[in-house]
Parts: structure tokens; sequence; C-alpha cells
């Protein structure tokens, strides 16, 4: 019954919510509306769910050599931040609670956003090598379109005009067609989860 309750819930569930997006009247607007709380809900009551889970994880971490510094750097600044924020006037700019945010948070999310900079130069110096006829073809389209933020004067005009039909007319259509296909796998997971073919998010097949 461990496996068949669940399964039996999230395939009612998802079958009522895939029926009332066909049927507009008020009762389906209602369930919608009611699935939605409740998807909020349930979101809610799973982070200390995670939050237990994350703090297990390097509690036990503590006890390995290699691994004890990092944790013990997550614990404490998850520490941290949470008793800073207890107080009323912890969301006001200028407190301590926000100072962390701004000059410790903010500095690192940057930090690891600009490293990504290099990575994707790294990955471009790669994919964009001309080895075959397609590869020459993506390497001539990325140089015309990244030549478009240098000012060349009448060359910038015509390669505008250049740029403006790449992204309006096969970048779209590639758009599209990769969009067309995250919506059909989309829809296969949903019917295979609906079905109970999958069952992954129970955390075993």
């Amino acid at each position: 019954m461990k496996r068949e309750i669940p399964i039996l819930i999230v395939g009612i569930t998802g079958f009522a919510m895939l029926i009332q997006y066909f049927i507009p009247t008020d009762w389906s607007s209602f369930i919608f509306t009611y699935a939605q709380d409740w998807v909020i809900v349930i979101g809610i009551i799973s982070m200390p769910l995670g939050i237990w889970s994350l703090v297990k994880a390097n509690v036990n971490k503590l006890k390995v050599p290699g691994e004890r510094f990092y944790s013990a750097v997550l614990l404490g600044g998850f520490l941290i931040m949470v008793l800073t924020c207890l107080k009323e006037e912890s969301r006001i700019m200028g407190s301590f609670h926000m100072d962390l945010f701004q000059y410790v948070l903010v500095p690192i999310q940057a930090t690891i956003f600009s490293l990504l900079a290099f990575f994707i130069a790294s990955a471009a110096y790669r994919a964009f090598r001309a080895r075959s006829v397609l590869a020459t073809v993506l390497l001539l389209t990325a140089f015309i379109i990244m030549l478009r933020f240098i000012p060349l004067g009448p060359i910038s005009t015509v390669n505008l005009t250049i740029v403006s039909w790449i992204l309006q007319v096969p970048n779209m259509a590639a758009n599209r067609a990769i969009m067309m296909g995250i919506s059909l796998g989309a829809t296969a997971t949903a019917m295979k989860i609906i079905l109970g073919i999958e069952r992954t998010y129970m955390g075993h097949d």
C-alpha cells in the first residue's frame, strides 16, 4: 500500500488537473486555484525537511577530515543568517543581517557568475573550431553576431540587418523546434507519471 496509494493520489490529481484545463467552468477554475494553493503549502512544509537534510548531511561531514572545513563554514553561515533574521529590524537596510547579505552573499554570487564567463569562453573555443561545414557555419554566424557590438560605421548598419535576420528567421526556427521538443518531452513525462509508469518521484523505482 505504500506504493499504490501515492501512485493513486498522483494519478487522480494529475488526471483532474488535465481535465479541468479543457473545461472552462467555475468549478474547474476553483480546482485549479485550490491545487495551486496546495502546491504552495506543500512547498512550505517541505522546506523544514530540506533544511534538516542539509544540516544532517553537513554534520555528518564534520567527521570527514577533507570536508570538515567547508561543512563548518556552511553550518556557521546558515546559523548566523538564521539568528540575525529573528529580529524585526533585520530586513531594514543597514542592519547586520542585510549587511551580511549585501557584502558577503552578493559578492560571492557575482564571483561565481564571473567564473562562468571563463567556462563559456572555453566551451566556445572548443565548439567554434572549424572542423566541419556545420562548425564553420556556426563560427561565421557567431562572428557576425558579435560584430554588432563593434562600431564600424556604415558596416554596422548592414551588419545589424543581417543579425536581425539571423535572430528572427533561422534562430527563431531552431528555438521553436527546441521548445516543441521540450514540450513533447514534458507531456510524455507527465503522462508517464499520471499512469504510474514513472515512479522515481517516490525516491525509488
